[in-house]
């Protein structure tokens, strides 16, 4: 009984054929690999915000779309952070020494932070300053000077542990923790710290690169 020996050509088409799935399957793979790694930087890494209202004007404006580092990182003074106030903290007492937790805004706020535990902030409305540990801020973001004192607290006062102090640039629009309905924030309210603005509405920009800025 003879051998059968196949065609060269067909042997060769087979080989093509299975050389081209296995390319195929490759890309599929990678896509999905892709597609997972995205989904699992978005969920555990960086998060889009939409920044509601002008209490971070001229820094962010309404509408503007942000993107935020969780809580991985642990934000400095001065950085911008997004915080679920469901929870917020004034003193019992005159010496400002026993915090008392309450109901906060129940809103997502996005914030400049100014000050941390440990830390003493001092407002002088009459001047429209803000001092951190005897040191006077410099604040080129702010709108204007911090005229407003909504009387939570009495100045200076040193944050409590585990607390933040909060206050949003447009100073004399925002209702940040000078006001006793926002208060301190617990660190654990904390979502993220604002990496960078990828959009804003055409309406408020004059040119296409003011959608973009590097917040962090």
């Amino acid at each position: 009984m003879s051998e059968q020996t196949v065609p060269e050509q067909n042997t060769n088409e087979t080989r093509s054929r299975g050389g081209l799935l296995g390319d195929l399957m490759d890309i599929v793979e990678a896509g999905l690999v892709t597609v997972f790694l995205f989904l699992l930087l978005f969920a555990y890494l960086v998060r889009p915000v939409t920044v509601e209202g002008g209490s971070m004007n001229p820094t962010l404006l309404n509408k503007d779309q942000i993107l935020i580092l969780m809580t991985l990182y642990e934000p400095k003074n001065g950085q911008i952070v997004v915080l679920d106030d469901e929870v917020s903290a004034l003193f019992r007492d005159y010496e400002q020494t026993e915090v008392m937790e309450k109901d906060g805004a129940n809103m997502v706020l996005v914030k400049r932070l100014i000050a941390k535990a440990g830390q003493t902030i001092d407002i002088d409305a009459s001047q429209g300053t803000v001092k951190v540990d005897g040191v006077l801020l410099d604040e080129p973001y702010i709108a204007d000077p911090t005229t407003d004192d909504d009387g939570a607290f009495r100045y200076p006062m040193t944050v409590p542990e585990g607390y933040i102090f909060v206050m949003g640039d447009n100073r004399l629009y925002s209702m940040d923790s000078r006001s006793p309905q926002v208060a301190l924030i617990p660190e654990r309210e904390i979502l993220g710290t604002a990496m960078f603005r990828y959009d804003r509405d055409k309406e408020q920009r004059t040119k296409w690169t003011e959608r973009f800025d590097y917040l962090f």
